[in-house]
């Protein structure tokens, strides 16, 4: 028997409401797998890595010169 009253936004709607729950609390010390927190511990390491990169090639592209 067919469901009439089948409400198409409703499971749109239970996906927003999973989406807009805000995280649970984490105790102190624990690690989490995702978030921000992981990307932005990782930034300042890209940044150093590329300006050791670049000094390398400068480095080596003077002593090429030279």
């Amino acid at each position: 028997m067919a469901d009439n009253d089948y409400d198409p936004a409703g499971s749109t709607q239970m996906f927003r409401a999973f989406v807009d729950e805000a995280p649970a609390p984490q105790a102190p010390g624990t690690v989490t797998t995702y978030g921000s927190a992981a990307t932005k511990s990782r930034t300042p390491l890209f940044v150093v890595g590329a300006v050791v990169a670049l000094v390398v090639v400068i480095g080596v592209i003077w002593l090429a010169v030279k």
